[in-house]
């Protein structure tokens, strides 16, 4: 499959569509296990059928997800996550999708570090996963401009390893990787 082209959200549409909190437990559901019926989703979340099916439609709006047509029958619509690179704007003029964004990445890193804990808390549980998960921290000194290339290969590196659920061999599981590169701030008394 050919890797995405990054999808830089800047339409405060979409990004209203993808901000909706039950829209972004319904999109991580059917990225980490596979398409599944707006039914499958509401018993999954104590959510009304009707409103989950609406909720899957403005995903599919959107582009976020699409109907899965190998496994729909009839009148029984099954539903899977896009594979994308979505990026959220980094600085925007406009006011509404700058804030938009802002919440969407505030709400992508709180599930990420939520995810974290609830591993490290029970990380034995894991068996051989916990054993060839890695943690790292490390730095080094880059341009700007070296720092974006720095990204762009990781997330080229992340996109040859994706697969959607069901893709693997035997004894996969959803793996969740998280990335930071920044400046590092100074230290108290430090000159930025």
């Amino acid at each position: 499959m050919p890797e995405p082209r990054p999808r830089l959200l800047s339409d405060i549409h979409a990004l209203k569509a993808l901000a909706h909190p039950l829209r972004q437990r319904l999109l991580t559901w059917l990225q980490r296990h596979g398409s599944a019926t707006s039914a499958d989703l509401a018993a999954e979340f104590g959510e009304d059928r009707g409103a989950t099916s609406y909720h899957l439609r403005q995903l599919a709006r959107f582009g976020f997800v699409e109907e899965d047509t190998g496994r729909s029958a009839g009148r029984r619509k099954y539903w899977r996550a896009v594979r994308q690179d979505i990026r959220l704007p980094r600085s925007a003029a406009d006011t509404e999708v700058a804030a938009a964004a802002e919440e969407i990445g505030r709400r992508w890193m709180g599930r990420a570090e939520h995810d974290l804990a609830a591993y490290l808390a029970d990380r034995e549980s894991f068996g051989e996963f916990a054993t060839a998960a890695m943690h790292s921290f490390g730095g080094t000194t880059l341009t700007a401009e070296e720092l974006k290339r720095f990204g762009e290969e990781y997330v080229a590196f992340l996109t040859r390893w994706n697969r959607d659920p069901g893709e693997t061999s035997g004894g996969g599981r959803h793996i969740s990787v998280v990335f930071h590169a920044f400046p590092t701030p100074p230290e108290d008394g430090e000159a930025p």
